[in-house]
């Protein structure tokens, strides 16, 4: 089935259903920096149908899904062939938003959180008792990140809630900074790809973990551990 829109521009409804016939993902072009509201809406009825989709940031592109509805979630993992026993991040776009997926948010979260958010950094807290425990892995702590970007601000808003945001591509196969990237990974595994150009990015978000007063980084990547390391002693 496909619907038109007055300007003769057809979009064509797709499932990510595993039973449903596969067909190369639909390349939609964003604007980066002001997106166009028609196209943050459309791509939000997929996640609201519990479609996974796959969305530029502002390091890699990453795949966005309700991370609410248990089918979806398992749909990332089938895309991804990812293990399960590894958990999926979550994208937020206000730090509120964020403090409602965590559980007894130490003060270092803040301090962080304010400093580099939105950005590339990515912590691991507490996850509320609302988040699926599939989503967690069962270990009940979340990842959770503020990218600095405009298509995953308005999407968010759009969807009206926070989608996931593990990276957009085969477990174990290299990043994509770009939509051309990502079909070629995925181009047969989901049904959307926001393609909003290039990221330029060459490294993933820094991931510091945190458990009361105690942190300590679980991945080095664009923000720098001195960055970190010194924000952490600031009062």
């Amino acid at each position: 089935m496909r619907r038109c829109r007055s300007e003769g521009r057809c979009y064509g409804w797709r499932t990510s259903s595993s039973k449903a016939k596969k067909l190369p993902a639909e390349l939609l072009r964003v604007n980066p920096i002001n997106p166009e509201a028609e196209a943050v809406r459309y791509a939000a009825g997929f996640l609201s149908r519990g479609s996974v989709i796959a969305i530029p940031t502002d390091t890699f592109y990453g795949l966005a899904a309700d991370p609410f509805n248990l089918a979806a979630v398992e749909e990332i993992y089938r895309v991804k062939g990812r293990p399960e026993a590894r958990a999926l991040p979550i994208l937020v776009n206000s730090i509120e938003q964020a403090v409602a997926l965590s559980r007894g948010t130490p003060g270092s979260f803040l301090r962080l959180a304010k400093s580099f958010w939105p950005g590339a950094l990515t912590l691991v807290v507490n996850a509320a008792h609302k988040i699926p425990l599939k989503v967690t892995a069962g270990t009940g702590r979340v990842a959770l990140r503020w990218p600095r970007s405009e298509v995953v601000r308005v999407l968010i808003d759009e969807f009206e809630g926070p989608v996931t945001g593990t990276s957009a591509n085969i477990s174990g196969f290299s990043s994509c900074a770009s939509a051309a990237q990502v079909m070629k990974q995925l181009g047969s595994r989901v049904p959307l790809v926001l393609d909003a150009g290039e990221t330029g990015a060459t490294l993933p978000s820094t991931i510091v973990e945190l458990n009361g007063d105690a942190w300590r980084i679980g991945r080095e990547g664009a923000i720098p551990v001195a960055e970190i390391e010194k924000a952490m002693k600031e009062k």
